[in-house]
């Protein structure tokens, strides 16, 4: 059965420091090719249409054939011309959201009240809700029907503050993403830094960094083949 999935991307393209972000490159790629031969993808971001570019991203996957793919493709291309803004959002076309990396989403996602809105509404309806890398960010202030943090209780992974002090970006962002999810309750976990990671607790489904995107898609492609969307 075909779903439909929401891949949302920051608007952010700076960090706090001023240096350039935006989407990591092979955190979109990687599972837009996994997933879109078997199910509708749409994109969104908090600004609509062409969200910003990690331009790093780029340069350090000029030889992965799926991200060179991915910046040529004129499918995608029209997807992100036509990248809905989050407000523009119905949360009942969709049977799984997924949250794309890079520095971004912890700038303006996780600060975003219609984000958070959205978030929440995902996951107490049922649906899958999917982040990984610093897209677990777009989830810190999303809450389950009884007001908790969808993290409190859960095994749950993201990129590390280990990751985030080998590539010297902790003043780049206004919280570490592993130090958060903990003090959200969340059972954080993790590999070593660069290994794949991913965490499947329920309807929650999290990755820890770029090297998380393929396994983290077909996660998600395996629960999509067990979907069936209810009221928490």
């Amino acid at each position: 059965m075909t779903s439909r999935i929401l891949f949302v991307f920051t608007s952010a393209d700076t960090t706090l420091t001023g240096a350039p972000t935006g989407y990591y490159l092979p955190e979109a790629a990687h599972p837009y090719y996994i997933l879109s031969p078997h199910h509708v993808i749409d994109f969104a971001s908090p600004a609509g249409p062409n969200p910003p570019l990690d331009p790093e991203s780029v340069e350090s996957f000029k030889h992965d054939g799926g991200c060179i793919k991915f910046l040529s493709d004129a499918t995608v291309q029209l997807k992100f011309e036509r990248a809905k803004k989050l407000s523009d959002v119905t949360v009942e076309d969709y049977d799984a959201i997924f949250y794309v990396g890079g520095h971004g989403p912890v700038i303006d996602l996780a600060a975003d009240p219609i984000n958070t809105e959205i978030a929440s509404k995902f996951y107490r309806k049922g649906r899958i809700v999917s982040a990984l890398c610093h897209g677990p960010a777009a989830l810190v202030g999303a809450t389950d029907s009884e007001g908790k943090s969808i993290f409190a209780g859960k095994a749950c992974t993201g990129f590390s503050n280990e990751e985030e002090e080998i590539i010297n970006k902790v003043k780049d962002v206004p919280f570490l993403l592993e130090s958060k999810m903990i003090s959200l309750g969340g059972l954080y976990e993790k590999a070593e830094p660069w290994k794949p990671k991913v965490v499947v607790s329920g309807s929650l489904i999290t990755g820890q960094n770029p090297a998380s995107a393929k396994p983290l898609a077909n996660e998600l492609l395996n629960a999509l083949k067990h979907y069936v969307g209810a009221e928490e």
